[in-house]
């Protein structure tokens, strides 16, 4: 791990985008909105938008919550994000486009956090510019209902911030996950394939 400027130890997590509306993404949005984050939830179908608007009004409905709002692009999603959580499908192609998309359009603090039970956060960190603001969380992102905290690994490349794992352990914790961070026990692709 490494510590560089622009992510401080002290730095928090207030503002939550989240690239994707389908079931998993709409409740994770809903998720984070509960835990009194400001939520931007981007999706390219409309119909997963409303579904999540609705859903919102739900909860708003039962106590006080944090704000949900919608974006129809990416750049309006991560513009002031702190944290860009996707919700693509888990294939390199997929996670890589979106990785290099928000890379492009956030602001140089973003933390870039992917769910993926079969890629390397090295790989995809390798193909960004900020490879130190980088996580891929193993396990699942929502409680479910549980007494006890679920418990994901957070995975991370060599480049990582200790600043990063810390303010996306708080912000997993604040949602009722527990984080353990690890560095990425993958080789990276890059490496298998110099190897061959």
């Amino acid at each position: 791990m490494s510590e560089t400027a622009g992510v401080q130890p002290s730095f928090k997590i207030r503002t939550v985008a989240i690239i994707g509306a389908g079931v998993a993404g709409r409740s994770f949005a809903l998720a984070c909105a509960g835990a009194g984050f400001h939520v931007v939830l981007e999706d390219v179908m409309p119909a997963n938008l409303r579904k999540a608007e609705a859903d919102y009004a739900d909860l708003t409905q039962r106590g006080t919550v944090g704000r949900l709002e919608l974006a129809m692009t990416v750049e309006d999603a991560v513009r002031e994000a702190d944290v860009a959580v996707d919700f693509v499908p888990d294939e390199l192609e997929s996670k890589l486009e979106i990785f290099s998309m928000i890379d492009r359009m956030a602001p140089p603090k973003t933390i870039l956090c992917t769910p993926s039970y079969t890629l390397s956060i090295t790989d995809l960190a390798s193909c960004v510019y900020r490879p130190e603001r980088c996580v891929a969380v193993r396990g699942s992102l929502l409680r479910g209902g549980a007494e006890v905290a679920p418990v994901v690994r957070l995975l991370y490349p060599a480049a990582a911030a200790e600043s990063t794992l810390t303010a996306v352990g708080k912000f997993l914790l604040a949602l009722g996950v527990e984080a353990r961070p690890e560095a990425d026990p993958e080789v990276p692709l890059l490496m298998k394939n110099a190897l061959m």
